[in-house]
């Protein structure tokens, strides 16, 4: 008797072994793969958002010049040694003001800027830095597309060659793993964003980093209406000079119900997905 229990033990065992490994779908990313991880950092008034799958590392924006150190101590936090992709949405020092002391102190694979002249010193900061790597960087246009591990890119803008806002010449990308998506805006205002409907791209997301940190001038109903988010992430300092987030991009928000995180007030913010799920983690 005690045999033929041990015996249905282990014949239980092997079928419930065999189960969990045939768990899969054609949607998520293959077991083992280490999931993506999408940290927005906490710097004020201000974008930095790293992105990881699978090894492979992606710096979207630094903060401002007074944020470099903390933006490198941050990546070294992270055990981070190299940059896989960097991308500075736009010339605006509050986006690109800490991408010099971070080509400095990583290895950097490739760079995406938006082709677009610009005279200040913390943009020729950024360009010397490359210079000095002997690195070119890649002009950013809609269309493009790249593989970070098992995670995809695609860049949704610029579409345009010439803007008179130079917010809207920001890199606006998408990142899917899986069955969950992340969309990065920048400070790509309501023109960028009429041409991203008008391109037919899929803007579906499951979170929107929201753009120019809050302000009225972005995220108009029929592009939130197109991406749909569940979440929404605005980076920004309180108090700051411009009132962000403004009060009429809140209330778009909260009509579609959807969650809303500002690192001002939960500090930085890092989301883990497995390709179905996504775990929201708040530093205070």
């Amino acid at each position: 008797m005690k045999r033929l229990l041990l015996l249905l033990a282990l014949l239980l065992l092997v079928v419930t072994g065999c189960g969990q490994q045939s768990v899969s779908t054609n949607q998520s990313p293959p077991e083992g793969t280490g999931g993506l991880q999408v940290h927005f950092i906490d710097v004020g008034q201000a974008d930095a958002i790293l992105v990881q799958s699978d090894g492979r590392n992606m710096l979207v924006d630094a903060g401002n010049n007074g944020d470099a150190d903390l933006v490198v101590d941050y990546l070294k936090k992270q055990g981070i040694d190299k940059l896989d992709v960097i991308i500075g949405t736009h010339p605006h020092e509050d986006h690109i003001g800490g991408l010099d002391a971070v080509i400095k102190n990583f290895p950097i694979g490739q760079v995406y800027l938006p082709k677009v002249n610009h005279t200040s010193k913390t943009y020729k900061d950024v360009l010397v830095a490359l210079k000095k790597k002997q690195i070119k960087a890649t002009p950013a246009r809609g269309g493009q597309n790249f593989a970070l591990g098992q995670a995809q890119v695609e860049i949704m803008a610029p579409n345009a060659d010439k803007y008179e806002e130079l917010n809207d010449y920001s890199v606006v990308c998408k990142i899917t793993y899986g069955q969950t998506s992340f969309l990065l805006t920048g400070d790509a205002g309501v023109r960028s964003e009429e041409e991203m409907l008008q391109m037919g791209y899929n803007l579906k997301a499951d979170v929107l980093k929201v753009a120019h940190h809050g302000s009225h001038s972005a995220t108009g109903k029929a592009f939130l209406q197109a991406v749909a988010p569940k979440i929404a992430v605005i980076s920004v300092g309180q108090p700051n000079d411009y009132g962000h987030p403004h009060r009429e991009t809140l209330q778009k928000l909260a009509a579609r119900g959807i969650k809303v995180y500002q690192t001002a007030q939960v500090g930085t913010i890092k989301m883990i997905s497995d390709g179905k799920q996504i775990e929201v983690k708040t530093t205070r």
